[in-house]
C-alpha cells in the first residue's frame, strides 16, 4: 500500500521455553495506514504486546519482514536501528519503569534530545516546556519527580518524551489500563488531538476492545497468537464476524445496554499456547465449529473492503 507506514508480513515470534515451544505470535500480517491509529486487542497472553515490541526490535523475531515506510527493519545493524528508533517511539502500560526516579521530569522528558540532537543544557528548560504544554501539563512540573505525580499526570509525561524527537509512529501498549476511566478519557483526547495536529500515526495496544473502538480507525483482533480479524473501528457494533470478535463485543457492558437480553459468555477455557489444538485454535470455544476447524487453521481472507476475517464459516469451500 502506498500510504502504509508499517507493514507486517509473515511475522512470527516463538519462545523457546522448558515445556516446549510458545507461538507467541503466529504468521501475522497486517499494514497501518500513515496518520491513522490502528487498535490491537485481544485477552492477556494473545500477542499483542509481542507485536509492538517485535515492531520496535525490542525484542527480535523468529521470521517474517517488519517494513517502515518500505525498509525492512529488521535487516538494519545496531548502529542504524538505533537512528531508526527517532521515528519510531513506545510508551509503557506503566511509566514508572522507564524512568530514573533521581531524574526530574525536565531531564527524564529531554534526555532523547540529548542523546539524538545534542541540545544544549541551557535550551532544555524552554524545551521541556513546550513538550509539557503539548501534552496539557503546567510548565512548572518540570521540576517535580516522577513520584510527585498521578498516574496520568506520569503518562502524560512518558507521551511528551517519546514525542521529543518527532516520531512518525508511537506504540502505545496498554497506556491506559492502568488509569481512572476518567483519566483514560482525558488520555484518549489528548492522542486524538495529537494525531490530528502533527499527523502521527499510533499503534495502540489494549485489551478493552470499547476502549479500542473509541479512539482506531481500524481493529486487529488476536486470539493465541493468531490474528483473527481486522475491521474499521467504526463497524465493530454491526460488522464484526469472527466468533471471538461477536463474543468480546457482547462482553462490553454500557449504561445504555438492554439489561433485558442474557449476557453471553464464551463458554470452556483457552488452551495452553504450548499445547494448541491442531485446526484453529477458538475451535474447542466456538458454537459454530465444524470438521474442518479441527482440521485446518483458516488463513486472514479479505471479505470486503477494509475488513479481512479468519474463520472458515466465512470461507468458501468450508462445510
Amino acid at each position: 500500500m502506498s500510504d502504509a507506514i508499517v507493514e507486517v508480513k509473515h511475522l512470527k515470534k516463538y519462545f523457546q521455553v522448558k515445556n516446549g515451544l510458545l507461538h507467541a505470535v503466529d504468521d501475522v500480517n497486517f499494514v497501518i495506514p500513515k496518520g491513522t491509529t490502528m487498535g490491537l486487542v485481544g485477552e492477556s497472553g494473545c500477542g499483542k504486546s509481542t507485536i509492538g515490541r517485535l515492531i520496535l526490535r525490542l525484542t527480535e523475531a523468529t521470521e517474517g519482514e517488519i517494513l517502515f515506510e518500505g525498509q525492512d527493519i529488521r535487516k538494519l545493524n545496531k548502529k542504524d536501528m538505533r537512528q531508526m528508533r527517532q521515528k519510531i517511539q513506545m510508551v509503557f502500560q506503566d511509566p514508572t519503569l522507564s524512568f530514573n526516579p533521581k531524574m526530574n521530569i525536565r531531564d527524564i522528558v529531554c534526555e532523547p534530545l540529548m542523546n539524538f540532537k545534542k541540545i544544549k543544557k541551557s535550551e532544555k528548560d524552554a524545551v521541556c516546556r513546550k513538550l509539557l504544554e503539548m501534552v496539557e501539563l503546567p510548565g512548572d512540573f518540570a521540576d517535580r519527580y516522577p513520584h510527585n505525580m498521578s498516574g496520568g499526570q506520569r503518562q502524560r509525561v512518558a507521551i511528551a518524551r517519546a514525542l521529543a524527537l518527532e516520531p512518525e509512529i508511537v506504540v502505545l501498549d496498554e497506556a491506559t489500563s492502568a488509569l481512572d476511566v476518567s483519566v483514560q478519557k482525558t488520555v484518549i483526547e489528548l492522542i486524538t488531538k495529537l494525531q490530528r495536529e502533527k499527523n502521527i500515526t499510533f499503534g495502540f495496544i489494549c485489551h478493552d476492545i470499547a476502549l479500542v473502538q473509541l479512539v482506531a480507525h481500524q481493529v486487529a483482533v488476536m486470539y493465541l497468537g493468531n490474528l483473527v480479524e481486522v475491521l474499521p473501528g467504526k463497524d465493530l457494533d454491526m460488522k464484526a464476524m469472527h466468533p471471538y470478535t461477536r463474543a468480546l463485543m457482547g462482553a462490553v457492558f454500557d449504561i445504555n445496554m438492554d439489561f433485558s437480553k442474557p449476557i453471553e459468555s464464551i463458554e470452556s477455557e483457552a488452551p495452553s499456547p504450548l499445547d494448541l489444538p491442531q485446526g484453529c485454535p477458538f475451535q474447542g470455544r466456538c458454537e459454530h465449529c465444524m470438521d474442518i476447524c479441527k482440521k485446518e487453521n483458516p488463513k486472514l481472507v479479505e471479505v470486503e473492503d477494509g475488513h479481512s476475517v479468519a474463520c472458515h464459516l466465512f470461507q468458501k469451500g468450508s462445510k
